[in-house]
């Protein structure tokens, strides 16, 4: 798998890998998992969402507004990033 593929159905193996069965086939997880640890940009990434998720379950009701208002700019800001160009 390249960063584009990776990109599109990466919020949704982080999420399964911690709510349980993935939807997404065995193979395609395998792939997933080998990409995010060969790419350090896209492994970094998926440590950043993971801490974000993190920090959010631990309790979300204590967060000030703007620190919310913060996370969502970057959660954001990572989604929209180009992914690096593939390298030969």
């Amino acid at each position: 798998m390249n960063c584009i593929q990776v990109g599109r159905v990466l919020q949704r193996y982080l999420d399964e890998l911690v709510a349980g069965p993935l939807s997404v086939d065995p193979e395609a997880n395998a792939r997933i998992g080998a990409h995010l640890d060969d790419c350090r940009r896209c492994g970094m990434r998926a440590d950043a969402y993971r801490s974000i998720k993190a920090s959010l379950a631990t309790n979300p009701d204590s967060l000030p507004d703007e620190a919310i208002s913060r996370l969502r700019r970057f959660g954001s800001q990572l989604v929209n990033q180009d992914p690096p160009p593939e390298s030969d």
